[in-house]
């Protein structure tokens, strides 16, 4: 009875892995991803190369696949759309693999433009609210300020945002799996959700 453990409570009786098994991958899943996030941020030429050619060549792949389901899917009404969408997304994406310096400016502008919009969005909608109507608009005006801050530093900040922006997300889930590996290793389910 004692071989179950925790697992059986959850298994229906089956015996499964002890608590805490594992936890060295995800310790070093954690530590692989922190140290890409140093890096990205060290070398953010390349970072921002690195995730351009990468997104490029997955749009470009999508779009094949988007091409082919338009032309051979028969009997759906999106067979138009699919192939529209499918050329676009190649082009776009052939665009990014080959002329990197393009798709990053691209990206960069693109994220420029949704801080913006967001930040008029905010500024607005603080200005109608009733409770934190400060701090709402405070929120609009650094999103605008940034979008403004992206554009006046155009080209550098295109070369530079989106290997940032990959390093920010490399170390925010790099801390969050050696944080969970730790948990994990001294009993608590890894990743576990509250209930």
């Amino acid at each position: 009875m004692a071989q179950f453990g925790a697992s059986s409570e959850r298994g229906f009786g089956i015996p499964g892995p002890a608590t805490g098994a594992g936890w060295g991958w995800i310790m070093a899943y954690g530590v692989v991803s922190v140290l890409l996030g140093v890096a990205a941020f060290v070398w953010p030429f390349a970072a921002t190369y690195a995730a351009t050619v990468v997104i490029g060549a997955l749009l470009f792949v999508s779009g094949v696949f988007s091409i082919a389901a338009g032309l051979f899917g028969q009997g759906h009404e999106g067979r138009i759309y699919a192939v529209l969408f499918g050329l676009l997304s190649v082009i776009v994406g052939a665009v990014m693999v080959f002329e990197p310096a393009t798709g990053a400016l691209s990206l960069t502008l693109m994220v420029t433009v949704w801080l913006l919009v967001r930040g008029v969005l905010e500024v607005v909608l603080g200005f109608r609210m009733r409770r934190r109507r400060g701090l709402m608009i405070a929120l609009g005006v650094v999103n605008i300020l940034l979008a403004g801050f992206i554009l006046a530093t155009v080209p550098w900040s295109a070369l530079t945002l989106p290997g940032f922006i990959l390093g920010v997300s490399f170390l925010v889930g790099g801390v969050t799996a050696i944080t969970a590996a730790s948990d994990h290793r001294k009993g608590a389910d890894a990743f576990a959700m509250p209930g």
